[in-house]
């Protein structure tokens, strides 16, 4: 029943997506504007049929029905309820499947937003790329990666559960869900990037209509990233949050590019620049989505994070070259159209500021593709692995995130065109007193070494730039002062700013102690006092564990643990983290005592300012809301070819009031 019925669902998605496609190409080739009016009943039908799919799936898992190959190999009756419904994301199959109605809901999302103007070309072009990129995902799922294949079931039969390391922690029922929303999310602009090169209307108007559907994407993939670096740090034991592993690399990718988009868009909306820029960064984040998923789920990395081998590679590989090919192909049909009418005046400048945050993007992004595809390459071509690990990371990010800090405290405070020593001087002097106090202060309290107390310095200084254009905004609107993109965007700075500052302190001064522990013994480690209790076996539902007593600094007792599940060999261990705003200790077992009452083995590890990383996550996550609100801005005439600006915290003397005009050409 629901073998068939889920696979009903998939062919409803392929079959609605595929005549949605002929539809509206057929439409768009003729000009029937009644052809182009039923995107959004074809939308439907496709958000139906992954709804129908996924309740299948859910059903399968919730009643235990094995005869579902999915189930069958991923499913439990000793799953605890919660980690059940998340099973479905925890591998391969069921992890396409939610891809697959996330998109849907995005493309009928487009739908009824332009519900009014499905005639319009625009809007045909970027629902027709929305159900090729559905057509897609359906097809996966009816070739590849079908989750509804039907297998016998023996008597008895209880399958082994998602991977144990995914039941650990309430996380990985919040964390692909939101980072999916951030990939998914950027289907949406490259639609309309792919639209406004097909119709050759390259204004900034499909841009304006973009705006919110882009921050967005962004922001459900910040809270994804940071979610899966607070998953990594709490569960996998190993003291760290970003190891730089391939498949964390994979998300950073399109982060990366889509940061350096939401950037340089603002020049093209207000000057009319950077044109050519813009669409390969939309076009390189959502290629780099598709590459982050052939990373993930075709088997050619080993990793924590990554699905087993599986012959889905190929098509996604397919897929990836296509879509660079026919964008590339676009952007160069339209090259003689994709002038930029206005030009850099100053290199200082908001958009040469700008440009200049790209060039650093654009080099982070290098520098992280290499390192993450390199190895692959060098296998094939040499028949060996090799591994590029942190330091080569750390050693190339290093330079180039200070390099953005130093801009992030310097772009704000530039006017458009062309700035002065003296407005430079009247502007920046409050944020250098906060980058220089704070310079001094961590070099009064023993901070040790150039490119922490760099970062430290570097943040105070943006930290003090975003606190005045939130202060300027706030003094001249009121309360809508904390929204709109500009005033938004400041509150995201902030929220990077105490980021850094936590990856700079917990990268740099780590206190980690391994030793043996008979009960009742104390040692003294980073100040901390850690003494050991005992120990005992719990049963639960779905494992058996061993939890180590610790009490920390005389008070609350913590327990690390490590936990054998049925069907898996290994003992997986289970840190466990004492919270601090100044610094975590972080406890994890090294080795068992061998018999009653007998010694055992810790590793404890003091980080500090850890907690921050996920407060500053949550400011970003925040400042993204504030910035997708509803600003105080200044209409064009035509939303589809005329540029537009929010207005700016500065005084009106400081930066021009009217926007250059820029029409469709």
């Amino acid at each position: 029943m629901n073998s068939v019925l889920g696979t009903s669902g998939v062919v409803l998605g392929v079959t609605a997506s595929l005549l949605g496609v002929v539809t509206l190409a057929v439409g768009l080739r003729r000009g029937r504007a009644d052809l182009l009016r039923t995107g959004w009943s074809y939308s439907l039908l496709v958000l139906l049929g992954a709804i129908v799919s996924v309740v299948a799936m859910q059903r399968a898992l919730i009643t235990r029905d094995f005869s579902v190959a999915f189930v069958h190999d991923h499913g439990s009756s000793r799953t605890p309820p919660l980690f059940n419904v998340a099973t479905m994301w925890s591998a391969l199959e069921g992890s396409i499947l939610l891809w697959a109605l996330i998109l849907a809901g995005f493309t009928v999302h487009i739908a009824r937003k332009f519900r009014q103007r499905l005639s319009d070309p625009l809007v045909g072009w970027a629902l027709l790329t929305m159900l090729v990129v559905c057509a897609f995902f359906f097809l996966l799922m009816l070739g590849p990666a079908n989750p509804f294949t039907s297998v016998t079931v023996p008597a008895g039969y209880d399958g082994p559960g998602p991977n144990p390391l995914l039941q650990e922690h309430i996380l990985m029922a919040v964390h692909p869900p939101m980072l999916y929303l951030g990939y998914v999310g950027f289907t949406v602009p490259f639609a309309f990037a792919v639209a406004a090169l097909a119709t050759g209307r390259l204004g900034e108007g499909w841009l304006i209509e973009t705006r919110r559907a882009t921050l967005m994407a962004w922001g459900f993939l910040t809270i994804g990233i940071i979610l899966g670096a607070w998953w990594s740090y709490e569960v996998l034991g190993w003291g760290g949050y970003w190891g730089w592993d391939p498949v964390e690399n994979a998300s950073l990718l399109p982060w990366i590019t889509g940061t350096a988009y939401l950037h340089s868009v603002m020049v093209q909306e207000r000057r009319g620049m950077l044109r050519v820029w813009n669409l390969s960064l939309l076009c390189a984040t959502f290629s780099l989505t598709i590459l982050g998923t052939f990373l993930t789920r075709s088997g050619v990395l080993e990793s924590v994070h990554a699905f087993s081998d599986s012959d889905i590679g190929a098509w996604l590989l397919t897929f990836f070259g296509l879509t660079v090919a026919v964008t590339l192909g676009l952007i160069g049909w339209r090259g003689d159209r994709l002038r930029s009418p206005g030009r850099i005046d100053s290199p200082l400048s908001r958009e040469g500021a700008f440009l200049a945050n790209n060039v650093l993007f654009a080099g982070f992004a290098f520098v992280v593709l290499l390192g993450t595809v390199f190895p692959l390459l060098a296998e094939v071509v040499q028949d060996r692995p090799v591994t590029v690990g942190p330091p080569y990371f750390d050693r190339m990010t290093i330079p180039i995130g200070i390099a953005l800090l130093f801009l992030m405290a310097v772009a704000p405070v530039l006017p458009w065109r062309k700035a002065s020593s003296e407005l430079l001087s009247q502007r920046l002097v409050w944020p250098a007193w906060g980058g220089a106090l704070t310079l001094f202060a961590v070099v009064t309290i023993g901070a040790r070494g150039l490119a922490p107390i760099l970062a430290f310095g570097l943040a105070g200084f943006a930290g003090g730039a975003a606190l005045r254009q939130v202060a300027l905004a706030t003094r001249r609107q009121g309360w809508r002062g904390l929204v709109g993109r500009t005033n938004g965007g400041m509150i995201v700075h902030l929220g990077v700013v105490i980021v850094a500052v936590a990856i700079a302190a917990s990268g740099s001064y780590v206190t980690e102690s391994e030793a043996r522990y008979a009960p009742g013994e104390t040692r003294v480690v980073g100040g901390h006092e850690i003494t050991y209790l005992g120990t005992r076996e719990v049963q639960e539902r779905n494992r058996l564990a061993t939890k180590v007593s610790v009490r920390v600094d005389g008070g609350k007792v913590y327990e690390p643990s490590l936990s054998q599940y049925p069907g898996f060999g290994s003992l997986i261990g289970t840190p466990s983290v004492k919270t601090g705003l100044q610094e975590d200790v972080f406890l994890s077992i090294s080795r068992l005592p061998q018999q009653e009452g007998g010694e055992v083995t810790l590793r404890v590890i003091i980080e500090p300012l850890a907690l921050w990383l996920w407060i500053g996550g949550g400011v970003m996550a925040f400042g993204t809301v504030l910035a997708a609100w509803p600003g105080k801005r200044r209409r064009p005439t035509d939303p589809t070819s005329a540029p537009v600006a929010e207005e700016d915290p500065e005084p009106p003397a400081a930066e021009p009031r009217r926007p250059e005009p820029v029409g469709v050409r």
